[in-house]
């Protein structure tokens, strides 16, 4: 998967409509900051095949005539003439260009004249989780596809095409769509898979050592499983939709493979959900460890003062300073020869006598007696 340079992900970024409310629809309006697209192509049929990049959409017309599949990727969204003319060339209802070039879309499958339109998202996970519309047409002989930035998980796609392993070559656009689609959740796995570890780690950090940064990872994992729930829970009802929908488009044998894909995203969501469980329960383990430290140190704190109450007292008394010539019920301790060495006797065995009380009843431990 290539770098996608200057993205700062969907995370962080809030979505702003650039069309004004009440503007027509079907406007392409397209991102000012948004890169140049770059556009790609991969024909082949059972015999052969062909892999070059294309100066403009009219550059696409020998292939289409030549091979019975044709894919173009289109990386980069920001030249409105551009995708206006493959919308033109192809057919492509303006509704579903805007939605190109509209990039906060959730994934979703919409049924057109002349072709499909699939809404997907592609995720990434670096510093922190990223996520990439991707935007697949397809037609009778032609798949198009879209996406915000240069990189992608379709190279295992783009080998297979090369090798020419199997039957991929003798099946139609359909199945191509069907491979990118797999390709995209396939993608998710190793996100969720790492997601996991990082909150195994944590589990184990919380109950030797619990920490502050620990609860802010805690809540960027937390964030990240909930964009990936976002991508893969409509994903998965656009799948059933083409599985459960006929269409003219989609073969009876890849709406089998498609059902694959629907599992795939189950399995996701199921991998999703019990996460976000762990993390809660890992963030109230957190809290009880917090707690469950200070009540620890605060019985120690307690104990040592419990000591030197009665050690304070006898130090307080005989601190007075009264002296025996002022009466009979003077202090006839201050003039003992060995008073001093008493009093540390008596305080030494008052400590000691506490301090077994307190081992005896369990509180110097981790239980209670």
């Amino acid at each position: 998967m290539g770098k996608r340079g200057g993205h700062r992900g969907f995370r962080l970024r809030r979505f702003k409509r650039r069309s004004k409310p009440g503007a027509a629809p079907g406007v392409v309006m397209v991102d000012p900051v948004a890169p140049a697209p770059v556009i790609r192509a991969i024909a082949y049929g059972p015999s052969e095949w062909i892999e070059q990049p294309l100066a403009s959409v009219a550059d696409a017309e020998p292939l289409l005539s030549k091979y019975p599949v044709v894919w173009l990727n289109i990386d980069g969204l920001g030249d409105a003439g551009v995708i206006t003319d493959f919308g033109k060339r192809f057919g492509l209802h303006p509704l579903a260009l805007e939605d190109v070039v509209n990039t906060h879309q959730r994934p979703k499958v919409e049924a057109y004249d002349q072709h499909l339109f699939f809404v997907a998202r592609e995720l990434m996970l670096r510093d922190r989780l990223e996520t990439d519309q991707l935007s697949l047409f397809l037609g009778r002989n032609f798949v198009l596809s879209f996406q915000e930035y240069a990189g992608d998980c379709f190279d295992p796609v783009r080998a297979r095409l090369r090798d020419g392993a199997g039957r991929f070559r003798t099946r139609g656009p359909d199945f191509l769509v069907y491979a990118l689609l797999d390709a995209v959740i396939d993608s998710y796995f190793p996100i969720v898979e790492q997601l996991g570890e990082s909150l195994e780690a944590i589990e184990e950090r919380i109950l030797s050592e619990p920490r502050q940064a620990d609860v802010a990872r805690l809540h960027d994992i937390k964030r990240d499983l909930f964009q990936i729930r976002r991508a893969a829970w409509p994903l998965r009802e656009a799948i059933n939709s083409t599985i459960r929908d006929a269409h003219p488009l989609i073969a009876d044998e890849t709406r089998t493979f498609l059902r694959d894909c629907a599992d795939h995203t189950i399995q996701i969501i199921d991998l999703v959900e019990t996460d976000r469980e762990v993390s809660a329960d890992l963030r109230d383990i957190y809290l009880s460890a917090v707690s469950n430290r200070m009540n620890q140190v605060m019985k120690v704190l307690t104990i040592i003062s419990t000591i030197f109450i009665p050690l304070t007292f006898l130090a307080g008394v005989y601190g007075m300073n009264f002296h025996t010539d002022a009466g009979p019920l003077s202090m006839p301790e201050l003039l003992w020869e060995y008073g001093y060495v008493t009093f540390w006797i008596v305080s030494i065995l008052i400590a000691a006598g506490l301090l077994g009380l307190f081992a005896y009843l369990g509180w110097m431990g981790k239980g209670t007696r």
